[in-house]
C-alpha cells in the first residue's frame, strides 16, 4: 500500500480499513508514504494507492508502470487513484480516468451497475446503491471495462451537464497487468457503506495477479 498526498481524503485511515482483509486473504502488507516504493516491485501481487494530487518523481513512475506492465495489479478508490499527479498524464493513461471535478459537491446520487456486467466477479449481487458524497466528473478511456456508473443531474452553472453518465466503478488492463477504479471514497463512511466496501474489496482481489 502507497498512501500520501491531500489529507482530506484520510490516506492512512482508509488504507488501514482495508489492512486486515487484505492478511485474511493471505497478503503480506507492506505500507509506505512515498512513491519510492515503486522503484522495486518485484514480486509485487498487488499495489494499492491512496496519493490524491501531489507529484511523482520520473523514475518512481517509470518502476511503477513496469511493474504494472509485467502484471503486478493496480487498485484503488476516489482521488487516490484518480487524481493523482495530475501533471503525469502517461499516469492517467494508465488509469483509464481523471478527476476533473464533482459539481454539486457532496450530494445525493444512485451507482447503477451496468446490467450486462452483474454477474462480474466485482458487483455480481448489487444492483444499485446510493451514497451522499462527491460525485466525480471525470475524463475516461472508452476502453475501460465500465461495471457501473453515474448519472448527473443538472447545476445551475453547468446545465449543460445534466444526464451526463459517467464511469463510477470500472476495470482495465496495462500490459499483463490489472487495474480497478472505484471513484466513490471520499469520506471513510462512504468506505464503510456496505456496498462500496465490497465492490473495493473484490476490486483488490480481482486486480492482484
Amino acid at each position: 500500500m502507497v498512501r500520501g498526498g491531500w489529507e482530506g481524503h484520510s490516506p492512512v485511515e482508509a488504507t488501514d480499513l482495508f489492512i486486515p482483509f487484505l492478511k485474511e486473504n493471505g497478503y503480506d502488507v507492506t505500507v509506505s508514504d512515498s512513491t519510492a516504493a515503486y522503484l522495486d516491485l518485484d514480486g509485487v501481487d498487488l499495489v494499492v494507492q491512496c496519493v490524491t494530487m501531489s507529484e511523482i518523481e520520473p523514475d518512481h513512475f517509470k518502476g511503477l508502470e513496469a511493474a504494472i506492465r509485467r502484471g503486478t495489479g493496480f487498485a484503488g478508490w476516489h482521488g487516490g487513484i484518480a487524481d493523482s499527479f495530475r501533471k503525469n498524464v502517461d499516469y492517467s493513461f494508465i488509469t483509464g480516468g481523471q478527476f476533473i471535478s464533482h459539481p454539486h459537491g457532496f450530494t445525493d446520487y444512485r451507482v447503477n451497475i451496468i446490467p450486462e456486467q452483474s454477474d462480474h466477479p466485482i458487483v455480481d449481487g448489487i444492483t444499485h446503491f446510493d451514497v451522499h458524497t462527491e460525485q466525480y466528473y471525470i475524463h475516461y478511456d472508452p476502453t475501460n471495462n465500465v461495471l457501473a456508473t453515474t448519472t448527473f443531474e443538472s447545476h445551475p452553472d453547468y446545465p449543460w451537464i445534466e444526464g451526463a453518465v459517467m464511469p463510477a466503478v470500472w476495470t482495465r488492463t496495462w500490459g499483463e497487468g490489472k487495474v480497478f477504479v472505484c471513484t466513490v471514497g471520499h469520506k471513510l463512511d462512504d468506505l464503510e457503506t456496505p456496498e462500496v466496501r465490497t465492490i473495493v474489496e473484490r476490486g483488490l482481489l480481482w486486480a492482484s495477479k
